[in-house]
């Protein structure tokens, strides 16, 4: 399961001030699975104030397996634009690179954004509502 920026930074805050928010609940009622973030992501977090110091951002993101972009995640990024685009529905380029990743690599995104994911073809959205 990809784990949308906006779920870890929720993550990081509920953590940060040691509360049980909506995102630890959610955790805490999942069964074993495979917790994985993508470069975007990544980069993402590392942009806000809470992870700017390097060291910070390394030991928040090592949780996570950083899921590679591969030719197959240029396909489906291609695809999923055309799509959007002759549907009048484009999204944010930083989540149609997280969206092609989660379909190349076949698994589900987490996020607080379906809005915009449930618009992607094939792309399995998770909601914490």
């Amino acid at each position: 399961m990809i784990f949308d920026t906006n779920i870890l930074i929720a993550l990081e805050r509920e953590l940060r001030k040691q509360t049980k928010g909506s995102v630890c609940i959610f955790l805490s009622g999942l069964p074993a699975t495979r917790m994985c973030i993508t470069p975007t992501i990544a980069g993402e977090l590392c942009s806000g104030i809470s992870m700017s110091k390097r060291s910070v951002w390394e030991n928040f993101c090592s949780a996570y397996e950083i899921l590679p972009i591969t030719p197959e995640t240029a396909w489906h990024y291609g695809c999923i634009y055309r799509r959007l685009s002759a549907d009048g529905q484009l999204i944010g380029a930083n989540d149609m690179r997280i969206a092609a990743t989660a379909l190349t690599h076949e698994v589900p995104l987490l996020t607080a954004n379906t809005n915009e994911f449930q618009r992607v073809p094939g792309l399995e959205v998770i909601s914490l509502n």
